[in-house]
């Protein structure tokens, strides 16, 4: 595999720096099995709204989440199977090694 560009490693490092985050990991996983409201993965994250908000903020401008507004309800979701695919290959990777 040849060595990628200079831009594309460092936005592999920026993509690996924000998934890693431990509450941004949680909330992740909490819309794993699919879309969910804020309320819904606070809840789920055991994080507090304003902490749930601003780390969907940050998740969704690396885009590993998406939305969907319902109205005056908007929902997330990963973005797409790279990211269910990401977690996925760390966590196998993270049990291997146990």
């Amino acid at each position: 595999m040849d060595m990628p560009s200079e831009s594309v490693l460092e936005r592999m490092e920026s993509l690996l720096k924000v998934a890693g985050d431990f509450t941004r990991l949680k909330i992740l996983y909490a819309i794993m099995d699919g879309e969910k409201s804020v309320g819904e993965i606070q809840e789920e994250a055991g994080v507090s709204q304003s902490l749930a908000s601003h780390q969907i903020k940050v998740l969704k401008e690396e885009n590993l989440l998406a939305m969907r507004k319902d109205g005056t309800h908007v929902y997330y979701v990963l973005a797409d199977h790279h990211v269910r695919d990401l977690l996925e290959v760390v966590y196998d990777h993270v049990q291997e090694a146990m």
